[in-house]
């Protein structure tokens, strides 16, 4: 009866939180001009493979919404795997849970993981 109501996308700001400020409570903070930290092996496989095959389990393992299916500008009904790393937490889930082990995360530049005040 509690969670009647709650926008589970959107979060109602008292119990649930949206995703992006739920990100940003983490303190996580990546430059600009490092490498990325995550990077596919094929770029082939996401969508030949766990799109195809699994559905896309990337875009629902993320707690931090990194991996999200887009549409192809140019090509009708096929999609094309987008990866958000500036929202990545480096919890590695993608590293662990990814069904083709397709996805290399190595640790960041600099050392931008989160950083949770008041812990």
């Amino acid at each position: 009866e509690l969670s009647s109501g709650i926008n589970a996308e959107y979060g109602d700001g008292k119990l649930s939180f949206d995703l992006l400020s739920s990100v940003a409570l983490s303190g996580t903070n990546h430059e600009g001009d490092q490498p990325p930290h995550l990077t596919l092996k094929n770029d082939n496989v996401p969508v030949e493979r766990n799109l195809g095959v699994f559905d896309g389990p990337e875009q629902r393992f993320c707690p931090a919404g990194v991996y999200e299916y887009v549409p192809v500008e140019d090509d009708e009904g096929t999609s094309r795997l987008q990866i958000n790393a500036q929202n990545c937490v480096h919890c590695k889930t993608c590293d662990i849970k990814c069904p083709s082990q397709n996805i290399n995360w190595v640790v960041p530049e600099g050392g931008g993981g989160p950083v949770y005040n008041g812990m």
